[in-house]
This record gives C-alpha cells, structure tokens and sequence, in this order.
C-alpha cells in the first residue's frame, strides 16, 4: 500500500473492503448518469480538467451509472437536466450512495477516477454545465465547442457543409 492509499485510507466515507451504501448530504452530494452518457460526461470532464476531475465511481452491472461525488449541499438547488439523478439530503429527501474501497473485490463497482485528496471531489458548476451540454440537446460540436470541450474525432473539415 503506497502513501497515497494509506492518506486515502483514512477518509471516512471510503470502506476498507468491498463497497458500502454512504448517506449523501453528509460528507458528500452525488449525482448519477446512466449508460453511455454518463461514461462520456466522465470522460469529457477529464478533459476539461487535466486528468483529475474529482471523485467518481463506475457501476458495471444494472444501469451501469457513473457517480459523480460533488461537495455535500451543493447539487440541490440546482436545475440538473433530464438524465441526471440527484441524491443530497435535500428537505423531505433521503438517499444512499455505494462507495467502493480503494483495492480489492468490489465489483459490481470500481472507481472511474479515484479520490486524490480528503476534500477534493467534483467541481459542482463544472458538472452542471457539462451535463447540460452534453444531456440537454443533441452533443453537437457547436454546444461542446462552447464549454471548451474538443472531440477528436470530430472531422473539422465539415464545419462548412
């Protein structure tokens, strides 16, 4: 176990072993995009952040949904487009997350990108703004090119046609 695990390790909502169901609202917000979706939602934020976009898991089985872990309170009074499933301790609300451990047997979930710090999760307004770009119409080039977002497999060369 290298340093990194054992500083990680030490975060209380992470289990040692397996996965468990984390109360959302206390330590941290999620929000949950099914599918395709949501591993192209990851995939972009990467982009957006060099690598590191904050903490979120991977379901393998089921909806196969990817949970963005966001800073507690912060995914409440926001207007999420359709696709994006909140889970917060918003009034009248209770709900539960699966966080798996850092190693081990986990399936049916793994970590897309792992936590890298205590207090480092999802950059909430990032998140919005992507999912909106990418959920609310068609991901054409015109509304990912608008949050900075680069596909490369995107031929530019029929921009004009």
């Amino acid at each position: 176990m290298d340093a990194t695990t054992r500083q990680l390790g030490d975060i209380d909502w992470i289990p040692a072993s397996g996965f468990q169901l984390r109360k959302a609202g206390a330590r941290f917000d999620a929000v949950r995009v099914d599918a395709d979706d949501g591993r192209r939602l990851a995939d972009m934020l990467e982009a957006l952040c060099g690598g590191e976009p904050g903490p979120v898991v991977s379901e393998a089985n089921g909806r196969r949904g990817m949970y963005f872990l966001l800073p507690p309170g912060s995914t409440a009074h926001r207007s999420w487009p359709p696709g994006v499933q909140r889970f917060n301790s918003a009034r009248n609300t209770v709900s539960y997350v699966p966080v798996p451990a850092l190693s081990g047997r986990t399936w049916p979930l793994s970590w897309y990108f792992p936590p890298t710090a205590r207090d480092r999760f999802v950059h909430p307004l990032l998140l919005l703004n992507a999912s909106i770009a990418l959920l609310s119409e068609p991901p054409g080039r015109d509304v990912l090119e608008t949050i900075g977002f680069r596909l490369s497999t995107l031929d530019v060369h029929d921009r004009d046609s």
